[in-house]
């Protein structure tokens, strides 16, 4: 009885507990749903993150602010505008004394043609590679037919880019161009059409094209990107530098626009930076990246690659944490003050539409106020003559770049990689590449560090990635950009340098320090430099795409020429 008094009260004790209960546990969900509502979502937190070192109130003590950017950016222990070995190294060219001339080899019954593909700097390569197919063939090389048909939609030939007088005449020795078929039976020869594989190598040529060459005497290669092996014997290399750093002249209407360019920036300051960009929304889609902009940046970038019934994407963090995508407009200028650009630096950027706009550059600009492109620094009256061919505004930018004292890339397309080895050839001007594997880590932990913090740490991870001598072993990677056989060492520059005083000690190398060859760096390398030639390097799929003064400018196939075009230039 006394039991059962005992479980009454406490169920009595219970029902008039439950409501009060209930009244919590509701208050708890509404508080809940809240703070869901106003927290940003996992994947959008990166995305506000980018403005962790910029607005910060002078006077915070704690915490995020001491991550203020400072106007003179990091401390930097080397010189920011040039190499300091790039006086030991000079571009070499030359043919040896074993490589006969044009006259004596060439067959008079063997005319090659070429079609390009893509861009111009996809073209560029194309060019470069048929003048050696040419030599291999023992053939009369026609000048090359630019492509007029693919995404980027120029109908300019290769005249109205390139100073044609030049690049016959200069070549002369080496093979024998004309500029178009002769005539048979008073009719221009028809050639018989055909593509290579992707790298195909001296023999490839020797056993696939020679034959049919030999019984059609005028044969013309389609889609010629990337379809010549990246080694071959050194005399063969060393012709690929002559075209591509001293045979392809732009035109004088060209040049002279550059140059003007050129000459504007150099009249705002000393030295400037060119940042090719990359960062326009064909790019971020084909990628497969994703910046935290909601669903509406994934709506629109998913729009675009819906245009490739080839193109699979399936982790976009996967590919932000292996290093594959472009850094954002603002973690470029955030690298670069880091490095030990200022605030006072001019920078001229080459970029296409960039994706968000003048939202996106905001951060950018703020960083870096001396901001210009070529729109901003050429009037449009200037700039007519140019605006409706894509490739002849892709020169002008390639010509401003190639002046400039460091160029930085943020991706590695054919105009990244043509300027970097260019800029190897021509004294080892600073060519920036971030090491977006590590930087990515790092900017995701930046508002938990100081700015000399973070800015250290910037500047270990870019060693091996700022365009110095030996950062890139010889052989390795892509030939055109990294010409190791056309770069030669000065042996008595050297050796004057070793000769003196041991300020460092003995054995002090001082090429060491920034070579990518060490353990620190080693696996940081970009997956295409650890390709072989059976390999699609043009593939941008599977190249893990983001992963002159002298002015003389000087596998498998894909019938979607459209996809490595917009990703490679």
């Amino acid at each position: 009885m006394a039991s059962q008094r005992r479980r009454h009260h406490y169920y009595h004790r219970l029902r008039l507990l439950i409501p009060f209960i209930s009244a919590i546990s509701g208050a708890l969900l509404i508080l809940f749903a809240l703070l869901s509502f106003l927290a940003p979502s996992p994947v959008d937190s990166d995305h506000l993150r980018h403005r962790s070192f910029l607005n910060v109130p002078e006077d915070d003590a704690v915490g995020i602010s001491a991550s203020r950017v400072p106007s003179g950016g990091g401390k930097s222990d080397r010189h920011i505008w040039s190499s300091r070995n790039s006086k030991f190294y000079y571009g070499c060219s030359n043919a040896s004394n074993n490589f006969p001339k044009a006259e004596a080899i060439t067959h008079p019954n063997r005319f090659l043609a070429i079609a390009t593909s893509g861009g111009l700097n996809q073209q560029r390569t194309g060019i470069t590679d048929a003048v050696v197919a040419a030599r291999i063939l023992n053939a009369t090389l026609v000048v090359p037919k630019l492509d007029q048909k693919s995404f980027w939609k120029d109908s300019s030939n290769f005249s109205e880019i390139f100073d044609v007088d030049w690049f016959i005449s200069f070549l002369s020795k080496d093979v024998k161009i004309i500029r178009q078929l002769p005539r048979k039976r008073g009719k221009l020869m028809t050639p018989y059409t055909m593509r290579v594989p992707r790298k195909c190598s001296e023999r490839c040529y020797q056993n696939r094209v020679l034959p049919v060459l030999s019984k059609k005497h005028a044969v013309q290669l389609t889609k010629f990107d990337y379809r010549l092996a990246n080694k071959l014997v050194t005399d063969l290399q060393k012709l690929r530098c002559r075209v591509n750093y001293h045979a392809l002249r732009f035109t004088d209407t060209i040049l002279d626009m550059g140059q003007k360019l050129v000459h504007r920036m150099r009249m705002k300051s000393k030295h400037y930076i060119a940042l090719h960009l990359r960062f326009e929304p064909d790019m971020l889609a084909f990628s497969g990246c994703y910046y935290g902009g909601g669903e509406k940046e994934r709506k629109e970038l998913a729009a675009i690659r819906r245009r490739w019934k080839t193109l699979h994407i399936s982790n976009p963090d996967k590919e932000r944490r292996h290093g594959k995508c472009p850094l954002t407009p603002e973690e470029v200028g955030l690298m670069l003050r880091a490095l030990g650009y200022g605030s006072d630096v001019h920078i001229y950027v080459a970029s296409g539409e960039v994706y968000g706009g003048e939202e996106t550059l905001a951060p950018l600009k703020a960083l870096f106020p001396n901001f210009y492109s070529k729109e901003t620094i050429a009037s449009k009256e200037e700039l007519e003559p140019f605006a409706s061919f894509s490739s002849r505004m892709a020169a002008l930018d390639f010509i401003v770049c190639d002046e400039s004292d460091v160029f930085v890339t943020n991706n590695n397309g054919n105009m990244a990689r043509i300027l970097a080895g260019r800029r190897r050839y021509f004294g080892h001007k600073p060519t920036i590449r971030p090491n977006a594997k590590k930087l990515y880590r790092l900017f995701l932990s930046r508002s938990n560090m100081t700015w000399d913090v973070f800015a250290s740490r910037v500047r270990t991870f870019q060693r091996g990635f700022m365009g110095e001598p030996n950062e890139v072993r010889p052989g390795r990677g892509e030939f055109h950009e990294n010409p190791s056989t056309c770069v030669c060492e000065d042996s008595d520059a050297k050796a004057k340098r070793d000769s003196g005083p041991r300020k460092y000690g003995k054995g002090y190398n001082p090429t060491r320090k920034d070579a990518v060859i060490d353990d620190q760096n080693v696996d940081d390398e970009p997956e295409w430099l650890d390709m072989d030639d059976d390999e699609d390097q043009n593939d941008p799929l599977e190249r893990g795409l983001f992963n002159g003064t002298g002015l003389d400018y000087d596998g498998a196939t894909s019938d979607e020429p459209e996809l490595e075009e917009i990703l490679s230039d």
